[in-house]
């Protein structure tokens, strides 16, 4: 198998951009920790899904060899700028392009100048590979397909980098119970909106944890429903997709409110 680490990220800029504070680190040390794993297990490349970047009519791939520029963060903007440098691995793109239209969904190339990546794919990067020369397959959040297609898509992605020989890590990128606060907040005093929503996270990440797939996928919809679960989950699908739905181990390095939202950071071994 190709895979040789996968991961599930928050897309927040809040760890990024607000660092110092005690309440971000908690989300920041553990994405750091999950670089430190991402970068040792030698990857060729990054398929990476980010349920910020949205697709309507087709399913987008970034396939742009390298992608240059500085993002606003539509929530965060008062925050300052989020400076972007991402490389592709643009063979990978294209030969995932043909493979999920082929088998799932039409894809389409992405590749232009000042293509606008979005602020979870930025804050991935940022994390999970810092300075180091490791290139990207970038999936788009398509908003049409389900989690079941959205989980071949990443079955499909992880196939073709086996058969080009790429050794990859899969990231998905996006919350968990997805409740903002909507007043201003002692930023130091955050927390997860609902408690409710809390308690949904916990219990779900404790399956995941536990290697029970069935478990949680009985509880799927019920979560994604109650606690507003960003995206339906697809971030999540996207990796268990990569894994072949079957992983050795999962390790929550950590969870924490984002503004209300609920964020953890997980490690997945995939099966040996």
């Amino acid at each position: 198998m190709s895979v040789e680490s996968a991961y599930l990220v928050p897309g927040s800029p809040l760890p990024m951009v607000k660092r110092d504070n005690p309440c971000r680190g908690e989300i920041a040390s553990p994405m750091e920790a999950a670089g430190e794993r991402l970068r040792a297990s030698k990857p060729d490349a990054i398929l990476l899904y980010s349920t910020q970047w949205l697709a309507v009519l087709d399913q987008l791939w970034q396939t742009r060899e390298r992608s240059t520029g500085v993002h606003v963060d539509e929530n965060w903007h008062e925050y300052g700028d989020l400076p972007f440098d991402i490389r592709a691995d643009h063979a990978l793109a294209e030969a995932c392009v043909a493979a999920v239209t082929s088998a799932v969904v039409r894809s389409k190339e992405v590749d232009y100048d000042q293509f606008p990546i979005d602020t979870g794919t930025i804050v991935a990067k940022h994390f999970l590979v810092g300075d180091a020369d490791i290139p990207f397959v970038i999936c788009a959040n398509n908003l049409y397909p389900d989690g079941e297609t959205t989980e071949k898509i990443g079955r499909v992605a992880a196939a073709e980098a086996e058969i080009m020989k790429r050794r990859v890590a899969v990231v998905g990128v996006g919350g968990l119970s997805g409740s903002f606060f909507r007043h201003e907040i002692d930023i130091a005093e955050d927390r997860i909106a609902e408690p409710v929503e809390d308690e949904w996270n916990r219990r779900v990440l404790d399956l995941l944890a536990a290697g029970d797939l069935e478990g949680l996928r009985a509880v799927w919809d019920d979560y994604c429903k109650e606690a507003k679960v960003d995206m339906g989950f697809k971030h999540l699908s996207f990796v268990l997709g990569g894994l072949d739905d079957h992983y050795d181990s999962a390790e929550v390095l950590g969870y924490g409110p984002l503004y209300g939202t609920g964020g953890a950071v997980v490690h997945f071994t995939p099966k040996s």
